[in-house]
């Protein structure tokens, strides 16, 4: 009997059609591509996104940035500059779910292509626009990178140590939490219409989607005047909480700041006199006095090994961890065992390692059902299939350099 193949994704119904480059607008439509939607992306037929070309490292000519973005998208080149390429366009949209774009407000309606001419064309469509500072407001015109979503959005202010200047988190944070606000009020128009039967604007802005995250920052200054500012590795207030040395160099991060988790790790320490010791016997006596608190924690752990720590917390439940880079991920059981990091093949660079598609699903999952494909492979494909061309005006169109 033949063995059935894996369940559709949830958005399997779903036609994307996804404008735009870099990460923040791509981010979503990779969200939605790992749970199924038919992800059309159109590209510059020249160059494509640039994030084909991004990244410190080319292993046989090739960004290993590309094949996670680009993963579970259809490629197809279109010159958006160009009147026919835009007309291209509104034939694709007038038959697709959602439009994902991120080009600064107004470009879309400077070729046709804004929310009155499309909704026109079909009222159902929901269109989700990425920008630096929103459709509205004194900034929208500005250009916004990840970075100045970061600045503004409250972010960079409190990353970092209290000695040195803001730093950044490593990745495009602000890019990507971006992509999945659009990605969620992807879903929820979606669900609006429904009911409805029509369309509306996703409105994301970089800076408003760092602002959602930044919890009561904004809350506690305008009630107290506190401002938080950069504290390092730790939360001021929340203790013990941090990143703690071992013997042999290694560092393990410890969370025992609840009271009962606190009193397990006072255990585990063989310290049941800091329990009830007035310094710490709470949580806000131990957010006073945090700095002393870590000071004995850290004298503690710096004398068993990482495993040997990890061990002992593990068996009081008291939350602790490593610190991971990719080859602990890649050696680490919990990730296998729940296929966190999976396989996909490439056509140039072979098989390749990449995170799964998350958040889990338990009837019909997202999943990596191929990498970043080269640029303009489905063209053809889309343009004779879905908006019906015949050979003869593709031809034409490659030869005008529309596709």
């Amino acid at each position: 009997m033949p063995t059935e193949g894996p369940p559709e994704g949830p958005l399997a119904d779903i036609t994307v059609i996804e404008m735009g480059a870099l990460i923040a607008g791509p981010f979503c439509g990779q969200i939605l591509g790992d749970f199924g939607a038919n992800v059309i992306k159109l590209e510059d037929p020249a160059t494509g996104d640039p994030m084909r070309q991004w990244g410190r490292s080319f292993p046989k000519g090739e960004s290993p940035w590309w094949p996670v973005i680009g993963r579970n998208k259809k490629s197809v080149t279109i010159n958006l500059r160009d009147p026919e390429g835009q007309a291209i366009a509104r034939e694709l949209i007038a038959g697709a779910d959602v439009v994902v774009e991120n080009f600064r407000p107004g470009g879309m309606e400077k070729w046709g292509l804004g929310y009155d001419a499309l909704s026109a064309l079909n009222p159902g469509l929901v269109l989700a626009r990425v920008s630096g500072f929103g459709q509205t407001g004194p900034l929208s015109q500005r250009a916004g990178y990840g970075l100045v979503g970061e600045a503004m959005g409250g972010l960079r202010y409190v990353t970092g140590d209290a000695d040195r200047p803001p730093a950044r988190a490593g990745i495009s944070i602000g890019d990507s939490l971006a992509g999945l606000h659009a990605a969620l009020g992807v879903m929820m128009a979606l669900h609006a219409r429904q009911r409805t039967g029509k369309g509306q604007v996703v409105d994301a802005a970089l800076y408003e989607s760092v602002l959602a995250v930044m919890e009561n920052l904004v809350t506690e200054y305008a009630l107290t005047g506190y401002q938080r500012e950069r504290s390092g590795s730790i939360l001021p207030g929340i203790a013990p909480s941090n990143a703690y040395p071992c013997a042999g160099g290694d560092m393990v991060v410890i969370g025992g700041n609840g009271d009962t988790v606190y009193a397990r790790l006072t255990e585990a320490m063989g310290r049941p006199d800091l329990k009830t010791d007035p310094r710490f016997r709470d949580h806000a006596a131990r957010g006073i006095n945090q700095v002393e608190l870590d000071g004995i924690v850290a004298a503690w752990t710096a004398t068993l090994s990482a495993d040997a720590l990890l061990a002992l917390l593990e068996e009081k439940a008291v939350p602790s961890g490593r610190i991971y880079r990719a080859a602990d991920m890649l050696a680490d059981p919990q990730f296998a065992a729940r296929a966190s990091i999976v396989e996909t093949e490439h056509p140039i660079l072979g098989t390749l390692k990449m995170q799964n598609a998350f958040p889990r699903l338990s009837a019909n999952p997202g999943r990596v059902r191929w990498p970043g494909p080269p640029l303009g492979a489905h063209t053809n494909e889309v343009l004779s299939g879905l908006a019906g061309f015949s050979a003869g005006r593709l031809a034409g169109l490659r030869a005008r350099g529309v596709t």
